[in-house]
């Protein structure tokens, strides 16, 4: 590795929307280097996870070092393929950081949407070198011209310096690399310095412990070394180094601005931090900033199953947020369900993923509550401000929610959305928005057919099937895209659910005031369906405060008494009839509901079938 001075290493991501190519172009790549050998077997090579494999989709950032040579001078180059979606920004973001320049992929059949503009302003703001690439070429209806039109009128970057190939014919992939060697400057380092390492990704190994992804800003490293980290204090040798190309290949020594892989016998998933930094014992450097810690938009109750399971679950959760570092954990139980946790995600398909996840990887059946979003209550009543020690506090669980008297206002968190869709369902989208209380901002024409929306949303209109409309309104085409936007005040309260006069903890939720009507007719027919019928009659019941706003009765079971009535007087039915109606009045008044935990796992489950 000696080989390659700092002048001559060149780092960067592949950024893109959702299918742009990315992988695919990743794959070219690695293919023209030489790193992996040409076969058509090649798909998605640096999507190793199941569930990328399953739903065609990277959710892991992953990197790989290529050896290339450019007019008699060899290079390194260090890729890193991210994710596209909105939920895995994350990961973007904590790629850039190891990155001197990106290669900005956009489909000429799609042109730019929603992400494409989120994660170039990411590269922008991190003073990256760009280089826009415009994939797909080979399609029946690609349109670069349109392409380019449109990356200069939104991103100020000059038709000329577009890079048209097709990654999947592999055409004009060789331009690209050119286009690295050229454009982006090597990192900034001088392998004379000591030691200055950051950790920018880590797994989880059963038999080599935590193998951490790092990448050089000063110094060398090699086998023997001892390092510290600087957030634990903790004292390590190092037992291996090397790069990954794609796979893990072990080298002598790492030296400044190189990416690679350590591994240093750390045996506990809390001791490789995601953003933490290495440096030699008994030469402490001044830490590296490391990364803002990621903000969750959607929080879900996490229990096992099965009570006996909760020790391996827990295990399994460390193991897994050690890789995705964008999880935030707090223990919770709940009557229903046991102890668990509530854990917070950046979106819903974040959710679904780190779910399946658990599955695949380490066999865990789990039970996910509705996902909530993070509330906030300004206090004014002095006594609960002592209690809680702030004025404003945060609601993560339902049951928490304070009592509208001692508060001041309740705040809700909202998101800038960003809508990019083809100009003829503009007047369905503009309705939709308005149905989620959304405020509009600001409204751009791209070119000729596609128009660029903002609107203001309350996450927690959009959280649970937002996205689902607005592609079935657009026939697929339109792209969603937000971030956040702080706190408004809102109207907020707690909805209860009662069971004959009886409240069910879990249940309560925190509605807006417009959307409680709905919100509460829509689970009691759903709890009606789930709870199994007993002998006396249950009310069914949605209340805010001491106000009904919506009910559901589930009859009783009974037994036929008039069968043995043929013909005879009125009255003589009349009479067991309401015989009956006693009995059974009675019974309801001792008989108490107990709730199934299927019926709470069936209620509380995702909303699927709205």
């Amino acid at each position: 590795m000696s080989t390659y001075p700092v002048e001559s290493i060149r780092n960067f991501s592949i950024i893109a929307h959702v299918d742009h190519g990315k992988s695919t172009l990743a794959d070219r790549l690695l293919e023209i280097t030489g790193t992996i050998s040409k076969t058509g077997r090649n798909k998605q090579v640096l999507d190793k996870l199941q569930v990328e494999r399953e739903r065609g989709i990277t959710v892991k950032a992953q990197s790989a070092s290529l050896f290339y040579s450019h007019e008699g001078v060899n290079y390194l180059l260090n890729l890193i393929d991210t994710p596209g979606h909105v939920d895995f920004n994350y990961e973007v973001s904590r790629s850039l950081s190891a990155c001197q320049g990106v290669i900005l992929v956009v489909d000429a059949n799609e042109g730019i949407q929603a992400q494409t503009v989120a994660n170039f302003y990411l590269a922008f703001e991190a003073q990256l070198a760009i280089i826009p690439v415009i994939n797909k070429i080979d399609l029946k209806n690609a349109d670069p011209e349109r392409v380019e039109k449109q990356i200069e009128k939104l991103f100020d970057i000059p038709i000329d310096e577009c890079v048209r190939i097709s990654a999947k014919q592999g055409t004009n992939v060789e331009k690209v690399l050119q286009k690295v060697v050229e454009k982006i400057p090597p990192p900034q380092c001088n392998a004379a310095d000591p030691l200055k390492a950051l950790v920018f990704d880590s797994t989880f190994d059963h038999y080599r412990g935590v193998i951490a992804n790092i990448a050089l800003f000063g110094g060398e490293i090699q086998k023997g070394y001892k390092i510290v980290s600087a957030h634990t204090k903790k004292r390590y040798e190092v037992n291996e180094v090397g790069i990954l190309s794609p796979d893990e290949q072990p080298t002598h020594r790492l030296y400044a601005g190189q990416v690679g892989y350590l591994i240093a016998g750390m045996k506990e998933v809390t001791e490789a931090q995601i953003g933490d930094t290495l440096f030699l014992y008994k030469q402490p450097v001044e830490p590296l900033p490391g990364f803002k810690s990621a903000k969750p938009m959607v929080f879900a109750g996490m229990y096992p199953v099965d009570q006996t399971e909760y020790n391996n679950l827990k295990s399994a959760l460390e193991r897994l947020t050690l890789n995705d570092s964008s999880v935030t954990v707090h223990r919770d139980s709940s009557l229903a369900l046991g102890a668990g946790w509530r854990l917070g995600f950046l979106g819903l398909l974040h959710m679904e993923v780190f779910n399946q996840r658990l599955e695949q990887e380490y066999n865990m059946c789990v039970i996910l509550t509705a996902p909530t979003v993070p509330y906030k209550a300004v206090l004014s009543s002095a006594k609960l401000i002592k209690e809680y020690g702030k004025e404003e506090i945060t609601i993560i669980n339902p049951a928490q929610f304070p009592d509208k008297l001692s508060v001041s206002e309740y705040l809700e968190p909202t998101v800038l959305g960003t809508i990019v869709t083809p100009q003829e369902y503009i007047g369905k989208i503009i309705v939709l928005c308005q149905d989620r209380r959304a405020i509009q901002k600001d409204m751009l024409y791209i070119d000729e057919h596609r128009v660029m929306l903002k609107y203001l949303f309350p996450l927690n209109e959009i959280v649970v099937d937002f996205y689902d409309a607005l592609k079935s309104l657009s026939s697929g085409y339109a792209s969603f895209d937000y971030e956040d936007a702080g706190y408004q005040a809102a109207d907020l309260i707690k909805m209860d659910i009662l069971l004959n006069g009886n409240s069910v903890e879990e249940l309560a939720t925190i509605v807006h005031k417009d959307k409680a009507y709905a919100t509460g007719k829509y689970l009691c027919e759903r709890l009606k369906d789930a709870i199994p019928r007993q002998l006396f009659e249950i009310a069914i019941q949605a209340a805010v405060g001491k106000k009904i706003i919506a009910r559901e009765t589930l009859k009783a079971y009974r037994k036929n008494v008039l069968a043995k009535c043929y013909g005879g007087d009125i009255t003589r039915k009349m009479k067991l009839l309401k015989r009956q109606a006693e009995g059974k009045k009675m019974m309801r008044k001792i008989g108490n509901v107990e709730v199934p935990r299927d019926a709470f796992i069936r209620v509380l489950k995702r909303q699927t079938d709205k």
